[in-house]
């Protein structure tokens, strides 16, 4: 998947844990984690506004995109 989760990073420069930051954006640790290990496929707007309130960053520092010249190809046309 061309989407890389870097919250890991933002934690660490924050000095924070996961622990004390899903207390703080009202999710639980397992939501956390699964957002952290990109086991997700999506995440709500209100979830990620919290998460930079807190994290007092923009959405862009919490996710990566790198892109994959394959999602570009076209699939086959049907006949």
């Amino acid at each position: 998947m061309p989407m890389t989760v870097t919250l890991d990073t933002v934690l660490a420069a924050r000095g924070m844990t996961g622990k004390q930051l899903a207390a703080r954006v009202g999710i639980s640790e397992t939501q956390l984690s699964l957002f952290r290990s990109g086991k997700v496929r999506g995440i709500r707007f209100a979830t990620l506004a919290r998460l930079c309130l807190v994290l007092e960053c923009q959405p862009g520092e919490l996710i990566a995109y790198d892109p994959d010249p394959a999602d570009l190809a076209m699939p086959a046309e049907p006949d």
